[in-house]
């Protein structure tokens, strides 16, 4: 993958090493895209009863329960988390302790690396893999493993889109001293429906309101999305993965019993091994099954791609 003009990375074909075998053409999700499935998934409204956790995360803290749960079977969590460098990329973790850098939204395309051919290995070695990532990663894996496995289990998301590395870069050089860490979903002053971001530097915290924050406000009005974002193939009700996340916009709509200003979860169960981990964690959460057609009405970006700017 290189990092081209625009700030955002691309495949790039070696042709000294390729063989011009086709594969890539055969399993590539966008040129044979899966046929969607008739059964909607069951939908719930969600919150982590562990109100520490549900703060540390950007909406009901629902993704720790399912990485405890396969933890817990000394298997191994794939997700995104910021370097030092404040690139996002995937990482491995292992450990209840490391948890925290797969929590909260990282605004940025996250650089894949060696994580499919990692997660491969694994995976035949008998671990169990619980492996998350926006809804064209996880696609991207299932399309590179070319065969099921049981002990995978997948997370996607409700993606509004990837902004440019090169916006967010420039971004962050207008604080003048180095960035420590950025949090895109900050709750602990004005709660969750009017979220802030925090970034911490060496020397103080900065708040700002996500709709007056200038890097934030511009990626919620489509502004610098990846070219693919404003046409995404995997904006659909059926996912291959076995459990969708996201923040349940429209709650107080939907179901406000289940709004308390600290995160609401918007899940979907896409299949058994899905259904299954649900039935596993749900004692340790306080959820409400609802209709899907109501859920998805104030989370557009489940089926729609985001509109291209003028």
């Amino acid at each position: 993958m290189t990092l081209e003009k625009d700030g955002f990375k691309y495949p790039h074909i070696d042709n000294k090493k390729c063989i011009e075998c086709g594969l890539c053409k055969k399993v590539c999700p966008v040129l044979n895209p899966k046929k969607e499935e008739k059964e909607l998934p069951d939908t719930y409204a969600c919150m982590n009863k562990n109100e520490k956790i549900r703060m540390e995360s950007s909406s009901g803290g629902v993704f720790s329960l399912f990485a405890e749960y396969i933890l817990n079977k000394k298997g191994i969590i794939y997700g995104a988390a910021f370097n030092e460098k404040l690139e996002v990329q995937h990482i491995k973790v292992d450990n209840e302790k490391d948890l925290k850098y797969l929590r909260g939204s990282k605004y940025l395309q996250s650089d894949i690396g060696v994580t499919f051919k990692e997660t491969k290995k694994y995976l035949d070695e008998g671990k169990f893999i619980f492996f998350t990532g926006t809804p064209c990663q996880i696609e991207g894996l299932k399309s590179f493993l070319r065969r099921d496995y049981a002990n995978l289990i997948c997370g996607d998301l409700i993606c509004h889109g990837v902004p440019s590395k090169n916006i967010f870069d420039e971004y962050i050089q207008k604080f003048n001293e180095p960035v420590k860490n950025i949090y895109f979903r900050n709750k602990e002053n004005k709660g969750w429906n009017k979220y802030q971001v925090l970034i911490n530097t060496n020397s103080k915290k900065i708040y700002s309101d996500h709709d007056k924050n200038e890097f934030m406000n511009k990626f919620l009005s489509d502004e610098y999305l990846r070219e693919s974002c404003y046409n995404c193939k995997f904006k659909k009700k059926h996912r291959i993965s076995d459990v969708t996340f996201a923040d349940f916009w429209g709650i107080n709509k939907v179901a406000p019993e289940m709004n308390d200003e600290k995160g609401t979860s918007l899940i979907f169960i896409n299949s058994l091994k899905g259904k299954e981990i649900f039935e596993s964690i749900k004692e340790n959460l306080i959820y409400k099954k609802v209709d899907f057609y109501q859920s998805i009405k104030y989370n557009q970006s489940m089926i729609k791609s985001s509109p291209k700017h003028i």
